[in-house]
């Protein structure tokens, strides 16, 4: 008994001394978007579910839930963050040459054809986030669609 209670208050006090630790956040200024929604003119219905179901994991802008101040839960989604931003950051959309952009929405497509995105993680506490199947076939025409502008500057070169 004696054991398992200081191992107890020993987890209760690492916890405590987590939340004195914190990750970065996420939090881009200005309209870090615009070259994205220049390049790639999504319809306003394309805008809501990129707002709803991408941007916080695949920009530099992440609107964080209330429970993301308590540790270990914040370094579990800054891990998240990290890993989706560096498979594809909109936000960093200048910076991709006319191929990798071609080749971010081919893997937007399949991606959200084969139901991987966005993560069940996510959506179990961003229900908003659940794509419906019309909102995926949506989706999925206008990358396609979008990928037709990239392939044709590819040819150009």
């Amino acid at each position: 008994m004696k054991l398992l209670k200081k191992l107890f208050l020993g987890l209760l006090l690492v916890l405590v001394i987590m939340q004195f630790f914190r990750p970065e956040k996420n939090s881009a200024q200005g309209d870090h978007l615009k070259v994205f929604i220049e390049e790639t003119n999504p319809s306003v219905d394309i805008k809501l579910i990129l707002e709803q179901s991408c941007y916080d994991c695949h920009s530099n802008n992440t609107q964080y839930p209330w429970y993301n101040d308590v540790a270990p839960i914040s370094f579990w989604l800054a891990h998240h963050i990290k890993d989706g931003k560096k498979d594809l950051n909109f936000s960093e959309w200048d910076s991709y040459d006319a191929k990798k952009k071609d080749h971010k929405l081919e893997e937007v497509v399949e991606m959200v054809t084969d139901g991987e995105m966005p993560l069940n993680e996510y959506t179990w506490t961003h229900s908003s986030a659940r794509l419906t199947e019309k909102q995926r076939n949506d989706l999925v025409v206008w990358a396609k669609t979008t990928r037709l502008l990239y392939q044709a500057k590819l040819l150009q070169e």
